[in-house]
């Protein structure tokens, strides 16, 4: 998509701080961070919402949770992290190419307050 942030970070017509990278998915820090680790992790390929997933997508899927899984081993995150994906404009997505948000570094209470 010709407008679409993540997929300038993809292309790297936008610069990105990136920690992790495979063929098909892209982890990145986020520049406006709401914990000490707020990473944001995103397939290559552009799926705008959840909406959109179609049974071709279940690997591309699994691949992500799994970055999520590596990465945070990587940093040493054993005791935790919150992967937050917002789906749709109520949610709260502001980029609308899927993506989740990993946050640790700290206690992450629920409900947020």
């Amino acid at each position: 998509m010709q407008d679409c942030i993540f997929c300038k970070i993809i292309h790297r017509e936008i610069p990105a701080e990136i920690i992790y990278e495979t063929d098909n998915v892209l982890v990145f820090k986020d520049i406006r961070p709401a914990a000490p680790v707020h990473l944001l992790l995103i397939p290559k390929k552009h799926i705008p919402t959840f909406f959109e997933l179609g049974p071709e997508d279940v690997m591309l899927m699994g691949e992500l949770q799994t970055a999520a899984a590596e990465v945070a081993r990587r940093l040493g995150l054993s005791n935790g992290f919150r992967l937050v994906s917002n789906i749709g404009r109520d949610a709260g997505q502001l980029v609308f190419h899927i993506h989740y948000h990993l946050l640790a570094g700290r206690e992450l209470k629920w409900p947020p307050g």
